[in-house]
């Protein structure tokens, strides 16, 4: 049998057994808003070791806000695992609205673990795949290219290790050892019917699913790569840019949800039947009030899941109005804590 990480058993060392998150509420009950939710059978709690200062890397961040057609939640949260180790959330997340268009643009990045500055890789990716598609929305293309958006994320990785010059060989190696990292990157409008039209692309094995009465909808493949060799994306990483880049367009009703994470949420909510998707379901329905309430969420406590976990959620602006959210001026309120 394999060994437990310790951050995953109480500490034989101390003097008290390590207390436990308390079961989760049950839904409508209410539970103290700083309360870490245990999802089944809790991890052991301790207190999280600080991750590396260079490159500033808080634990968890945060951010909400709403354009006259969308209301977005997102946050992205340390996993157990590295805040036991003192490693750096290696997930990471960028959104932006376009205001001629009212579209929201996102990506999300997921650095591979084996890769010793995949965060760094993570963060590039994330945000030069967002100021390239916002370049191309503002040159009025009827049509992202996400060839170009996906190859600037990969070429900004490689001039990471070059500091400039055109990388060689040996240098594309290094990058891909030490940069690698997922992404998810596309955009969101509200169509006329009140509908969400998503159209986004991926590399690697980050997560999209369509929230709908309650069931979870995978948008995206399983992963695999076909013997015509036609691109799937658990096989791939940053740098590396698959041979084929089509996005591809999907119709979110409007009573649905658009979301998008890392596997740190798509693992443990498996097909969304469990108790992790069933209390997923239940808060995300409607868009939370608070940006706070989607980190608080998302940093649940159950064992054996550990790696960091990163969200997007976008609804229809209305929905936010239904559940009881600001009717004034759309407001960006955030924040990170550390």
């Amino acid at each position: 049998m394999a060994p437990v990480p310790p951050h995953r058993q109480p500490d034989p060392g101390a003097s008290t057994p390590v207390r436990r998150t308390r079961e989760p509420r049950s839904p409508g009950s209410p539970r103290p808003v700083w309360e870490r939710a245990a999802l089944g059978r809790p991890a052991a709690e301790f207190e999280p070791k600080p991750p590396p200062a260079d490159p500033y890397r808080p634990d968890t961040l945060f951010d909400g806000w709403s354009t006259p057609g969308l209301t977005v939640r997102l946050a992205s949260v340390r996993g157990d695992a590295h805040r036991f180790s003192g490693q750096p959330r290696q997930d990471d997340i960028v959104v932006a609205a376009h205001e001629p268009t009212d579209a929201v643009v996102f990506a999300v990045a997921d650095g591979v673990s084996a890769a010793p500055q995949s965060h760094v890789g993570a963060a590039l990716a994330c945000r030069t795949a967002v100021a390239d598609v916002l370049r191309q929305l503002d040159e009025g293309r009827p049509q992202v290219d996400w060839n170009r958006a996906v190859s600037a994320a990969a070429y900004q990785l490689f001039m990471r290790v070059t500091r400039g010059p055109e990388p060689t060989p040996e240098q594309r190696q290094e990058a891909q050892a030490l940069l690698a990292t997922t992404l998810v990157t596309g955009v969101v409008r509200l169509a006329g019917s009140g509908q969400l039209e998503v159209n986004l692309v991926h590399v690697g094995d980050s997560g999209a699913w369509m929230l709908h009465e309650s069931r979870f909808h995978p948008l995206l493949g399983d992963g695999k790569e076909s013997a015509d060799g036609v691109f799937s994306s658990a096989v791939q990483a940053l740098p590396r840019v698959p041979r084929q880049i089509e996005g591809t367009w999907y119709t979110v009703p409007e009573d649905g949800v658009l979301l998008v994470g890392t596997d740190g949420f798509g693992d443990p909510l498996g097909d969304g039947t469990g108790t992790v998707g069933e209390r997923m379901a239940f808060e995300l329905g409607r868009p939370p009030r608070e940006p706070l309430a989607l980190a608080l969420l998302l940093d649940f406590s159950r064992e054996t899941f550990d790696d960091d976990r990163t969200l997007l959620a976008v609804w229809p602006r209305h929905r936010l109005d239904e559940s009881g959210g600001r009717k004034a001026a759309p407001a960006r309120p955030g924040g990170t804590a550390g």
